[in-house]
Parts: C-alpha cells; structure tokens; sequence
C-alpha cells in the first residue's frame, strides 16, 4: 500500500498535538500530503421556551477562534517535517465528517489522537476515536500522549 494522503484530526488536545507530531513525521517519510481538520457541532439547547442557538456574531467569534487554532497545528506539522500541509474547518458531527473528509479525499491513512478513556468514562463521553475506527475504509493509527 502506497501512502499519498494523510489526514489528521485535531481537536487541539495534548493527543492531538501528538497525533500531528506523528502524521507529519509519516507524511515526510513517505512524501504524502497532509489535511489537518477540525471538524466542530454547533450545540442547541432545548428550552421550555424553545431552542437557544448562538448568535451569527457569536458562531463568527468561534469560528475565528477555531481557525486561529487549526492555523497553528497546520504550522506545528511543517515544524515536524510535513511539506505539504492543508487544513479544513468542518461543521458537523466530528466523526461523520471525519469519515467524509476521509473518503471524498481519497485518504490513505488517519492518524488521530485519542484520549484512552476506558469504563464509565468511554460509555457516557463515547469516542470519536472509535466510531473513526470502526467505519473508515483506510487504517486508522490512533495515538496518545506522553504522560
């Protein structure tokens, strides 16, 4: 298998960084390109009153936020060697859009942080990790971070 296209989630927790770490050290490895994402749900709230969504000028300041983010992970991994370097903003379900992203780009490979939560904690917080894991067609290498 030839790797030609890597993608990396972030959700710019310590895993993640380290996940970038790793994907831009394979993407100078085998000369692949690399797509940093980060892919966000808006929340709504249910309110006896009816739903509370935020403002346009709120979603701006977050999506400014966000980019300004992804922007330095997208810098983190040339620093670790990758020279070709894209990132997305997605808005949707993280792991569908993951999954997306993965089959309409074509992705050889996801390397995605995960935060190794196991018992109580996996079941009532869940893992995008996971659900990445279980319905990408490509490999999916999952790293944590240094304790």
């Amino acid at each position: 298998m030839k790797i030609q296209k890597i993608l990396v989630p972030v959700d710019f927790s310590p895993p993640s960084v380290e996940a970038v770490r790793v994907a831009a050290d394979l993407a100078r490895r085998y000369e692949a390109s690399l797509e940093v994402v980060h892919a966000f749900h808006v929340q709504t709230y249910a309110m006896p009153e009816g739903y509370v969504v935020p403002t346009q000028e709120q979603f701006d300041l977050i999506v400014q936020h966000l980019e300004v983010q992804l922007a330095d992970a997208r810098k983190a991994a040339f620093e670790a060697g990758a020279t070709n370097v894209e990132a997305k903003l997605l808005q949707g379900g993280p792991a569908s859009e993951i999954l997306r992203v993965a089959q309409d780009d074509k992705v050889d490979l996801i390397v995605m942080g995960t935060h190794g939560r196991t018992g109580v904690k996996h079941l009532l917080l869940g893992s995008i990790a996971v659900n990445v894991v279980r319905h990408a067609a490509c490999p999916v290498l999952t790293v944590r971070a240094h304790a």
